[in-house]
């Protein structure tokens, strides 16, 4: 490396840094180190830099394999074969494998055909046979499927990545459709009704997870997806008997185990939460960072502090953009992984609401606020009488003036009425609508709220006088919000 660090050779120091090479040879060792996620991000940087390069690309492919991002996995080996090399026969082996961990067994069969037809006696000959034999579906290939799976694999992902940006309106309309084309595919189901709980319908999200109980007893993420709209809702008494019921569950699925392993330690259940997370751990699970963030928070609940600490400086280490506060330092509402900026809104105003103000301001001191909306919201529930000089955004004033006008006027036992609120002043400031009179709005958005759920419906003359406005005003407002979010 002499030759490289001399200050007689500049100019060498800057070729090695722009060769991809240099970037995949620390991917394959981070890669060798079984640490993927670095592994993952250095291939991809060298990819950048030769994006035509078939060993990088097929490395890539297979660390997203052993992560669990088996479409991903996909979509390279279907690049390389559409683009780069045609007859990489070892792409079809591959594909097979990742469709059979996605459930999606007519694909890999045809898959797993593909690469016996082209390489009988391949590297990959005899692991593939197994792989044939296991899905036992020689005798039925000229059977109709009900699905068109490539289809169905295109829109889940589409559904899903909206879902985890925060775009509701759009995942629900995408999951209605695909469970009218798919009516027996349960995953759609599920998040539509995460979909409809978290955007404020909970009516609706209730009866989607009952659907789904009725159609397909025992299904366990139906049951996860219960449990944790209880835990919102602050149904304590639910909340303990279905967690109960779940401690009889002996999931296989590492997927399952995953879900039920995060859905306990969301909950509070953390003997139960390590024990499934932990069962992932052992057997070289590559879960994302939440997967980490929960292993953390479980085991240092249960006395494993030193496997927390571990494990909790591999989350940091691996996702630049984890936070750096600890689970077991700061209450769960500001510092679980937060998907969504409603999500985080309410998690810094119900803090706000407890006099933490040193969890808020540990927010700050970290950078954790991922907008200037955001840290200035956070600035105002702080300081606002200190910082009166502060010239503050309208969006940032409204949006606490809002939220203190919903706990001055009904003060809510859930956290969901704030949720909803946040939710509808984000559709406002996406629309660039003008936004006024803060206490109509909460106001409007409390009613439509509290009359979504069947059993604490509220008259219209109720609220406008716990927000102290006209009942023309309210209905004005109403209006307005099933407008904007319809």
């Amino acid at each position: 490396m002499s030759k490289y660090t001399s200050q007689n050779n500049h100019t060498q120091v800057v070729q090695l840094f722009q060769d991809g090479h240099y970037f995949f040879h620390k991917g394959l060792k981070a890669y060798r180190e079984r640490n993927l996620s670095r592994a993952s991000k250095l291939i991809q940087r060298a990819i950048v830099l030769e994006p035509e390069n078939v060993e990088m690309l097929s490395q890539l492919a297979i660390i997203y394999t052993e992560m669990g991002h088996y479409q991903q996995s996909n979509e390279l080996l279907d690049f390389i074969l559409e683009h780069i090399d045609e007859n990489m026969s070892e792409c079809h082996y591959f594909k097979a494998n990742n469709y059979a961990n996605l459930g999606l067994f007519q694909e890999a069969y045809k898959s797993a055909t593909a690469y016996a037809a082209l390489e009988e006696n391949g590297e990959f000959a005899d692991e593939n046979d197994d792989l044939l034999d296991l899905l036992d579906m020689s005798d039925e290939e000229d059977e109709d499927f009900p699905y068109d799976q490539d289809d169905l694999i295109v829109k889940q992902d589409q559904a899903n990545h909206l879902l985890e940006s925060g775009r509701l309106d759009e995942a629900i309309e995408m999951l209605e459709q695909m469970i009218v084309e798919y009516p027996e595919f349960w995953s759609a189901y599920n998040n539509l009704a995460l979909a409809y709980f978290y955007s404020g319908r909970i009516h609706q999200a209730k009866e989607m997870l009952n659907r789904v109980l009725h159609e397909n007893p025992g299904n366990l993420h139906a049951l996860c997806n219960q449990l944790v709209f209880y835990h919102y809702e602050k149904e304590e008494e639910k909340v303990n008997v279905l967690a109960k019921q779940l401690t009889h569950v002996y999931p296989i699925l590492s997927e399952q185990r995953y879900k039920l392993g995060a859905t306990f330690a969301l909950v509070g259940e953390f003997e139960w939460a390590f024990k499934w997370l932990y069962s992932l751990y052992k057997t070289g699970f590559q879960g994302d960072s939440t997967f980490l963030y929960w292993l953390a928070s479980a085991a240092y609940h249960t006395g494993h502090k030193t496997l927390a600490q571990t494990v909790w400086d591999k989350m940091v280490e691996e996702d630049i953009d984890a936070d750096e506060i600890k689970p077991w330092q700061d209450k769960p509402e500001v510092t679980e992984p937060i998907v969504s900026i409603e999500e985080r809104l309410t998690a810094y105003y119900v803090s706000k609401q407890k006099g933490e103000r040193d969890v808020l301001q540990s927010v700050l001191d970290a950078r954790a606020a991922k907008t200037a909306f955001e840290q200035q919201f956070i600035e105002l529930l702080l300081y606002e009488d200190e910082m009166k000089e502060k010239s503050f955004s309208e969006d940032a004033v409204f949006a606490k003036q809002a939220a203190s006008s919903l706990e001055e006027a009904v003060q809510p036992d859930s956290h969901m009425p704030y949720f909803w609120l946040f939710h509808i002043i984000q559709q406002a400031r996406a629309s660039g609508i003008d936004k006024k009179n803060a206490p109509a709005w909460a106001a409007a958005s409390y009613y439509l709220w509290m009359n979504e759920q069947e059993e604490s419906a509220v008259s219209k003359k109720d609220v406008a006088s716990a927000f102290q406005i006209s009942v023309q005003t309210l209905s004005k407002y109403e209006r307005e919000i099933c407008t904007l979010i319809d």
